[in-house]
């Protein structure tokens, strides 16, 4: 395993540098960065504690910063010691300029301002949570889009994904041999979804639930034959109601989230609804 220092700087929250940085290490087998996290760097004293540590620390560079003096700075000190120093929006920012002729403002965070799409997201969230595993189930006519699935097919940590992306999200848990909330069938507005596992899958992740838990393993929870019967009997019932259904055995809840989003955009074009983003 390859070790190196990453250290990370951002005059914002650190979000983008963060998850550019896991996006491109992921690339690249065998290496395991020391993360450094600097976020909110605003003034030059708060540069000089970074600059610091990189000295003590040497190692990749990669930073979201508006400021030209705080990144001249982090740049002259990376050109001294001979370190990578990246800036992760630098490109897509210039190309974006050339493009629409347009200069940028040089805010910091300012894809984090309190404007309506992150009221938007707010609302969305605590709805999430309000509407999780089949809670207040008599309002989800109000719901964007509606989950229903087998016990661990990730309909919660979805539900959440889709409503930091603004998308108001509800699911419903399926369980054989009860009957699901009768409104769910007349739901005209809602996308409802159904979500679906292989049963080898599924067995293995309840397992390692009832493990977490320490609980018995010898229940209907992953006894095979059940959980065969449960695959079977939730996907004649998403066939029955004609519901898109995802398959989300290989898929991550992110490629779940975006297919569920594919779905209801042609869902809202169908129905006449101005769909998000």
């Amino acid at each position: 395993m390859k070790k190196f220092n990453l250290h990370l700087v951002s005059d914002s929250t650190g979000e983008t540098v963060g998850s550019v940085a896991r996006a491109a290490i992921v690339q690249f087998e065998g290496v395991e960065p020391e993360e450094f996290n600097w976020t909110l760097v605003r003034t030059e004293a708060q540069m000089e504690r970074v600059i610091e540590t990189i000295r003590a620390n040497p190692g990749v560079v990669m930073y979201t910063l508006v400021n030209n003096n705080l990144r001249d700075m982090l740049k002259a000190e990376c050109a001294k010691r001979s370190l990578p120093c990246i800036a992760v929006l630098a490109a897509t920012v210039a190309e974006l300029s050339a493009y629409l002729g347009l200069k940028t403002h040089a805010l910091p965070g300012k894809q984090h301002a309190l404007n309506e799409d992150y009221f938007l997201r707010v609302d969305a969230i605590n709805y999430a949570l309000a509407h999780d595993d089949g809670q207040a189930h008599w309002e989800t006519d109000e719901a964007d889009i509606v989950l229903v699935g087998p016990s661990r097919t990730s309909k919660s940590p979805t539900c959440i994904y889709l409503a930091y992306k603004g998308y108001k999200t509800a699911n419903i848990p399926f369980v054989l041999d009860c009957p699901l909330p009768p409104n769910l069938a007349d739901l005209k507005k809602p996308l409802v979804i159904g979500l679906t596992i292989s049963p080898d899958r599924l067995q293995q992740i309840r397992k390692t639930r009832l493990q977490s838990l320490k609980q018995e393993q010898d229940t209907n929870y992953v006894d095979m034959e059940h959980l065969q019967r449960e695959v079977v009997e939730s996907r004649k019932l998403f066939n029955t109601h004609k519901w898109p259904v995802i398959d989300v055995t290989k898929r991550s809840v992110e490629e779940t989230a975006a297919t569920i989003i594919q779905y209801l955009r042609k869902h809202q074009e169908k129905m006449g609804i101005v769909h998000h983003g």
